[in-house]
């Protein structure tokens, strides 16, 4: 008599968020925690401990300035602190930058942020953008998320 092995394939997990948002903005149309929450986790492929703070201009230019050398507010600046096991990192958004992004480029304010949260999960899992073929492939999943959440391609230009 064959008996036949019982023993179950593990099945697949997905990867585990454990999310701080901080508001530290005057803004008035902020994304509240639980949209963060999910448009981060559909860009994650690891375990992420990470820390979202929402600033104004003021505090975004000093973080700019300090880590970054340049003099400006920009719309989302990622730290990786340790990427070994659990992931552990900080991002921090501009709500005006994104605001006069989203305006600017005739975008959905929502969207904006989603999109610069997925960009902002996948610089902290390592994707970067520094050469065209990196820029691309990141450019792609980007994409593919957006859609996935039901948004438009972040990348397509719109005329007003």
């Amino acid at each position: 008599m064959k008996i036949m092995n019982s023993k179950r394939t593990p099945e697949f997990s997905p990867p585990k968020l454990s999310l701080a948002v901080q508001y530290a903005s005057t803004a008035q149309r902020l994304p509240a925690r639980p949209q963060w929450r999910r448009w981060v986790k559909a860009a994650l492929q690891r375990d992420v401990r990470m820390t979202l703070r929402i600033v104004d201009e003021a505090e975004g230019r000093e973080l700019n300035k300090k880590y970054r050398g340049k003099d400006y507010a920009t719309n989302v600046l990622t730290f990786v602190y340790d990427d070994a096991g659990i992931l552990y990192g900080d991002v921090v958004i501009c709500a005006p930058v994104v605001e006069r992004e989203a305006r600017e480029q005739h975008k959905d304010l929502l969207a904006h942020y989603a999109h610069l949260a997925i960009h902002a999960a996948l610089h902290l899992q390592g994707c970067d953008h520094d050469n065209a073929a990196d820029a691309a492939a990141m450019e792609a999943s980007e994409t593919a998320i957006m859609t996935k959440l039901g948004y438009a391609d972040p990348y397509r230009v719109v005329n007003p």
